[in-house]
């Protein structure tokens, strides 16, 4: 059980995109515990679905890779209501080449995964001559093709995790390009507003503001948080749902909207803004490597 949320009646499983072994699932063990309950769903917006209906007791869901950048879907899905974010958890995500048992990477003729696993290791996979890609929703199920299709000439990229599920071996370990390949995972829940915040641990709090097309505008947004002292961790423009050429800038900033820099930094940003909408605030999570 997540420490802090010892109030909430976590009686029903945790929802994750993804099959058995994707790193999400991996990224529910880590927080919620080996044993959880998990609730794997085809994708992001059935685990907000399945949380917002109460099938499920929470929700872990991808919301930035180091990498690639943000998961704009989850954020954009984070203002659909209901749903609020209330821990993260970050994850060093190492990659693998798996294959059915007897395959060797030499016997290795086409790779599945998801996209984004395939584009992490791309110097390898060019490396291993003409190799044929084929994308799929995420990584696990990639695994599970190699299963069905029982062929020694299919393998796939996926986490180490993946392999015992479906029966298959690693043929190569860490064949990801960067070392440094972190995804940031977002707890979320129902609920309009985020549990309380301890202030003795650090915190992040996630914002959304919309601005006028005027000249430094985003300049007084930006400027709102510098004057208080409040550190911005990450600024990100979205299109803005039914308005054309308007956008939604998603800010995470350090603190909660309670300590008094943050409360003056709101405080001066919904002034210059035609929106501003506090979405979440959560514990900083811990990164495991």
């Amino acid at each position: 059980m997540m420490r802090g949320y010892r109030h909430v009646r976590w009686h029903l499983a945790v929802a994750y995109q993804g099959e058995p072994g994707a790193f999400s699932e991996l990224a529910v063990r880590k927080v919620f515990g080996k044993k959880a309950a998990t609730l794997p769903c085809a994708s992001f917006a059935s685990v907000f679905e399945a949380v917002r209906r109460g099938r499920a007791r929470a929700g872990v869901v991808p919301v930035e890779n180091a990498v690639f950048g943000p998961i704009h879907e989850t954020r954009d899905l984070l203002l659909s209501g209901g749903i609020v974010p209330v821990g993260e958890v970050t994850l060093r995500i190492r990659l693998c080449l798996l294959g059915l048992p007897g395959a060797t990477e030499r016997s290795i003729r086409t790779v599945a995964s998801q996209p984004q696993a395939l584009g992490q290791c791309g110097r390898f996979l060019l490396s291993r001559g003409r190799l044929q890609l084929q994308p799929v929703n995420d990584t696990a199920a990639a695994a599970r093709l190699v299963q069905e299709y029982h062929d020694p000439s299919l393998g796939c990229v996926a986490g180490r995790q993946a392999a015992r599920p479906y029966g298959l071996r690693v043929l190569r370990e860490g064949i990801e390009d960067n070392p440094e390949n972190y995804t940031r995972f977002l707890v979320i829940r129902r609920g309009r507003k985020s549990p309380p915040v301890s202030r003795r641990r650090a915190s992040t709090t996630m914002l959304v503001a919309s601005l006028q097309h005027r000249a430094g505008s985003l300049h007084r947004l930006l400027g709102a948080f510098a004057e208080a002292g409040v550190n911005l961790r990450s600024i990100t423009a979205r299109p803005r749902t039914g308005r054309p050429w308007e956008y939604l800038f998603h800010l995470d900033i350090d603190g909660r909207p309670g300590d008094p820099p943050v409360a003056r930094a709101l405080e001066a940003a919904r002034k210059v803004s035609i929106l501003m909408r506090v979405v979440g605030s959560f514990v900083r999570g811990r990164t495991h490597r």
